[in-house]
């Protein structure tokens, strides 16, 4: 079985080591590779892949949107986070899924989170926080509220998916985090504020208002490098569960597994591989 993971850039990825540890476990015979493809070459190396039969592949950023155009099918979830992560080969024809938002409810899931009936506080208008939205509104949220900087971008996000999502949608600035902040049992962090690269993420985490949120809510970070954020430090120092990126990371490339050889996929085996 022939696999990759388009991206620009993608030296960084643990895919590989991911997904050809669970085959290896389960004694299929699976090749992952990286593909490093910047946006101007990404039509004729799709294209040259599908010619050549690939069976199946990741797409991270920046392609994940323009990916879209080059499938064959993309189904209605991936649609309306208005992304594709994971593309599969079906007698020829490329479907493109999106597991992001599947994988971070199984994360949530796994943490013991309840998201029936859960009032959820998102920051971040960006394809994350898309993929968030349509998740947690599927696994049953009553209400989420949409955090920006810029309201012009939550407003658009609730917008678009309006019609998609089957529970309370709203949008506010981030300027005023501390009155939406009091009715959340869920915070998601999904924007790259907490990355470590990001030399504002202390100062992002000290501006929110943790001290609104109620006692018993938990914290999510989407992001996975660094694995403690500088929210999820500030959210477990003043009592919060606190959920970390890498079992989104897992449970998206999880859920992808199993769709390209029908196995269910070792998540322990797949787990150690990505903290290695």
């Amino acid at each position: 079985m022939r696999l990759g993971i388009f991206g620009w850039p993608v030296a960084h990825s643990k895919s590989p080591q991911m997904h050809e540890s669970a085959a290896k476990a389960l004694g299929v015979a699976l090749r992952y590779e990286r593909f490093e493809v910047a946006p101007e070459g990404l039509v004729d190396a799709v294209l040259a892949k599908h010619a050549a039969g690939i069976d199946g592949y990741n797409v991270t950023v920046p392609h994940k949107v323009a990916i879209m155009s080059l499938v064959d099918e993309v189904t209605p979830a991936a649609k309306s986070i208005g992304a594709v992560n994971t593309v599969v080969q079906h007698g020829g024809r490329y479907l493109g899924h999106n597991t992001d938002a599947p994988g971070l409810v199984r994360s949530l899931e796994e943490a013991g989170v309840e998201l029936r009936g859960a009032h959820v506080v998102v920051l971040g208008a960006g394809g994350a926080a898309r993929a968030a939205v349509v998740g947690l509104a599927d696994a049953g949220a009553t209400e989420i509220r949409v955090l920006s900087r810029r309201p012009e971008q939550s407003e658009a996000l609730c917008r678009s998916l309006a019609d998609a999502v089957d529970c309370g949608l709203e949008s506010a600035p981030l300027s005023e985090a501390g009155r939406h902040f009091g009715g959340a049992s869920l915070l998601v962090q999904a924007t790259s504020a907490t990355l470590e690269s990001n030399p504002g993420a202390q100062a992002f985490a000290d501006s929110l208002p943790l001290h609104a949120l109620p006692e018993g809510a938990a914290v999510v970070d989407m992001v996975y490098k660094p694995l403690e954020t500088t929210l999820l430090a500030r959210a477990a120092a003043r009592g919060f569960s606190t959920i970390d990126g890498l079992g989104m990371l897992l449970h998206q490339g999880a859920i992808a597994f199993e769709m390209w050889t029908g196995f269910e996929p070792p998540l322990d085996v797949m787990r150690s591989a990505l903290s290695d």
